[in-house]
């Protein structure tokens, strides 16, 4: 299925062997992994890391949700299975997936509702959409930057989306850091956790815009060695690793963040976005790769940043209280947050909200390298 702007090979939770030790080497089976080319030719992946995704839904461990839904993101050139963080665009299909499979009870024409619970964040995600003759409804007018096409809108509501892997939306306590980076020094970043965690800093402190490509920050190879040190560093302070190795090897999360006020820039689709047409401007560094777009739990997670006082993200933000038009490498996404901040000054996220499409692209078996379904 696609989900917004990522794809994965999507599991029936009893499709799987009942212990999910087992499902590791499936699933780099089914998407081609690992490929020292980069391709996945031998398997369902793409060769990006929006692509090399799998989604397992099932019935529900929790009494307030209708499926439990877990994420695994595949690496394409290592032999990698990250089940740290959640995708916030596969989201988008894991409501209309469990109606097509039979997971939950055949809504009736119009709109239904899937409280999903995802146990990668322990939080639970709820989906709207349509459904017409007892499937989820395709055809819409709603466009998303980066997919062609339009579709029929999923909202997707993230309930209390903070600290779903710290325990607290900021992690430090703290609106803004300072982190000591080895070869960088010193450097300013907002720690967040809400959605997945995420590690925001200025473009200007890399000498950077956030108005290049993904393919040009990705040739910078000072630049990319810089973002991985600040990722590693970030997942020490916010506690997710123990060590700068230990954060090496947790490749999915914290994803990084460089923002910068609104400027022009030409999508990947070649036509100029203006500084006009969006409050923030966005390049997210997803498992060592730019992002073409922007991976959605980290969309809830910078609009969640812009409403903390103080943040790095707010001070780049021209938006206020209003729904915030993110600018990214495709064009632009519009989220919304709510942020709350009792008297003792302790933020919590009360919400994030986010419109995506999503489709079902195949239906069938697939065949692993040693010929098991």
């Amino acid at each position: 299925m696609r989900g917004g702007t990522s794809k994965a090979v999507m599991f029936r939770r009893d499709d799987l062997p009942a212990d999910p030790a087992e499902w590791d080497a499936i699933f780099l089976d089914v998407m081609g992994s690992p490929d020292r080319n980069g391709r996945q030719l031998d398997g369902m992946g793409g060769g990006l890391s929006s692509v090399s995704k799998v989604c397992v839904v099932g019935p529900p461990t929790r009494d307030d949700a209708d499926v439990d839904y877990t994420f695994a993101q595949i690496g394409v050139r290592e032999s990698l299975v990250d089940y740290s963080g959640n995708c916030g665009n596969m989201s988008s299909a894991i409501g209309p997936f469990a109606v097509h499979s039979g997971l939950v009870a055949r809504p009736k024409d119009g709109k239904t509702m899937v409280r999903i619970h995802n146990t990668n964040t322990s939080r639970i995600i709820i989906a709207h959409f349509e459904v017409k003759s007892g499937q989820a409804l395709v055809d819409g007018d709603m466009e998303l930057d980066g997919v062609t096409g339009s579709g029929s809108p999923v909202r997707l509501e993230f309930d209390k989306p903070g600290g779903g892997k710290t325990g607290r939306l900021l992690p430090t306590g703290n609106a803004v850091d300072e982190l000591d980076i080895e070869g960088v020094s010193k450097i300013e970043a907002t720690l967040v956790d809400a959605g997945n965690p995420c590690v925001f800093i200025a473009a200007s402190a890399l000498g950077m815009a956030a108005t290049e490509s993904p393919d040009f920050l990705e040739a910078d190879s000072e630049f990319m060695d810089q973002i991985e040190r600040i990722r590693c560093q970030g997942s020490v302070a916010m506690g997710l690793a123990a060590s700068l190795d230990e954060a090496s090897k947790i490749r999915a999360i914290p994803k990084i963040g460089i923002v910068a006020a609104p400027a022009d820039y030409t999508s990947l689709s070649g036509e100029v976005v203006h500084a006009a047409d969006h409050d923030l401007l966005i390049r997210m560094i997803s498992v060592g790769q730019p992002h073409r777009a922007i991976p959605l739990t980290a969309a809830v997670c910078a609009a969640v940043a812009a409403r903390v006082p103080a943040s790095l993200v707010q001070r780049h933000s021209a938006r206020g209280d209003a729904p915030i038009r993110i600018g990214h490498p495709s064009g632009v996404i519009v989220v919304d947050a709510k942020v709350t901040v009792d008297s003792e000054g302790t933020a919590e996220a009360v919400y994030g909200a986010v419109y995506r499409t999503a489709r079902m692209l195949f239906d069938g078996t697939v065949f692993c390298r040693n010929s098991r379904k």
